[in-house]
């Protein structure tokens, strides 16, 4: 099975980061909105660091779900992270699409809620 590129991965989390970064500095998003994402990637990272030695140990796994909720929850960065410097569910195609959903569907939420047009619906 062939393994997921890094470099897209990559890009999505910087992209992200510019995106946060200018909803702070331009738009007044509350600091402790990037710094959440910061220690849910954190979670996520060492849960998939969990699982990657549970793998290899051919002990109880961390489920395929729990951690599509870390990342639908913003942890997903520490996942891209963690997916590609272990080397952990980077072949999968199934869960792969599901995770790039999860990460769409909160990237999505994020701009809807952080952004300057988040204040035109609002008001």
């Amino acid at each position: 099975m062939r393994s997921a590129q890094p470099l897209p991965g990559y890009l999505a989390v910087a992209a992200f980061a510019v995106l946060c970064a200018t909803a702070v500095l331009l738009w007044r998003l509350p600091p402790w909105v990037p710094a959440v994402y910061l220690a849910l990637s954190a979670v996520t990272a060492v849960v998939y660091a969990v699982d990657k030695r549970a793998a290899r140990a051919r002990t109880h796994r961390v489920s395929e779900n729990t951690l599509h909720v870390l990342a639908l929850a913003g942890g997903w960065p520490g996942a891209v992270v963690a997916q590609q410097g272990l080397r952990h569910k980077t072949a999968k195609r199934s869960f792969r699409r599901v995770f790039w959903l999860t990460v769409v569907a909160n990237v999505l939420v994020f701009a809807a809620l952080a952004t300057p047009a988040a204040a035109l619906v609002a008001g």
